[in-house]
């Protein structure tokens, strides 16, 4: 099956950085939701395709490491790769400086599908999610 990635550039905003221009590390967070947005719009199930289909997908892990810091004014680029999805969605991140290249982070989620009617949580990712990744490996 072919990779299934997407990247996202960016350029760190003021209201993203601490009193040091640095940008706050929860902020992180925000540019792996902005591009696992995308990831997902690529394969057809993005979040409002994911309540039609009866599923919510909360995030039960994440990990971030920090390489070097973001800065104000830096373009940088995120990439996510979807690692896993037959039985959760595990994705893995990439953080560069978009000028040099250099890796400043690194990172992973995971997120299980829970059955929105019943509440209860689903060990095996629902068959409208593989259906959807795997049509679009085989386009």
């Amino acid at each position: 099956m072919a990779e299934l990635s997407t990247s996202l550039d960016f350029i760190v905003e003021f209201y993203e950085v601490d009193s040091m221009k640095i940008v706050w590390h929860g902020n992180y967070m925000n540019y792996m939701e902005r591009v696992r947005c995308k990831l997902l719009s690529k394969i057809q199930h993005n979040y409002n395709q994911m309540e039609e289909a009866g599923y919510a997908w909360p995030v039960v892990k994440i990990k971030v490491k920090y390489i070097a810091p973001l800065r104000f004014l830096q373009k940088a680029r995120i990439e996510a790769f979807l690692d896993e999805w037959e039985n959760c969605i595990k994705i893995s991140y990439k953080i560069t400086d978009l000028e040099t290249g250099k890796l400043l982070t690194k990172a992973e989620s995971e997120h299980i599908a829970i059955n929105v009617a019943t509440g209860e949580t689903c060990f095996v990712s629902p068959k409208e999610f593989i259906d959807r990744v795997k049509a679009y490996a085989d386009s």
